[in-house]
């Protein structure tokens, strides 16, 4: 059984990288913020007498479950209300970048110039586009695997498919990458 320090150290650990993959797939940041703070209040609520070891999976479960149930609502949501769309405005700013792209001292040599540390800003910019770009499903396998580095057994249990699915998305989601990369001129 996990105690209060470790589940809220867990919780510390997962919580940037989950608002990430959740922002990646929703495209809102509160709705992101929401999700992940839902998914981390279902995780204390039902899960806190599981051992630390096991929260990893549960809480990437949890995390897809709750954001599968957003994307029902919204669908639901928009079936309502889509007679009235034409009364809603606007209220996002289309030059506002949600993902920011935070450069790590510790990660960079100090003699790095800053046309090199901006030309890595921007190709990270460009990275996480196309990220965004990739359907659904291989966007989830994609980021689990390689973003949470999960194993490809317990991606597969995180996103309900089999071993052969998170395979195969996965290396769609890497030709698809790196396809629309070198269109842009970004060398792997």
């Amino acid at each position: 059984m996990a105690t209060e320090q470790e589940l809220s150290d867990f919780l510390i650990s997962v919580e940037k990288r989950a608002f990430k993959r959740s922002l990646y797939h929703v495209r809102d940041a509160e709705a992101a913020l929401d999700i992940v703070q839902d998914s981390m209040m279902k995780l204390c609520e039902h899960y806190s007498n599981k051992s630390v070891t096991e929260l990893p999976m549960l809480f990437q479960r949890i995390l897809s479950n709750t954001t599968l149930d957003w994307f029902r609502r919204q669908k639901t949501k928009h079936a309502l209300f889509s007679n009235f769309n034409e009364f809603e405005s606007d209220s996002q700013d289309p030059d506002f970048d949600f993902l920011e792209v935070n450069a790590s001292s510790s990660g960079m040599a100090q003699s790095d110039s800053a046309e090199n540390i901006l030309s890595q800003a921007q190709n990270v910019a460009e990275i996480e586009e196309e990220i965004k770009k990739l359907p659904a499903r291989q966007r989830e396998a994609f980021l689990l695997r390689y973003w949470e580095e999960l194993d490809v057994s317990e991606t597969a249990a995180a996103m309900g498919c089999s071993v052969g699915s998170v395979k195969t998305h996965c290396s769609r989601a890497i030709q698809a990458l790196y396809s629309a990369l070198k269109a842009k001129g970004i060398q792997p």
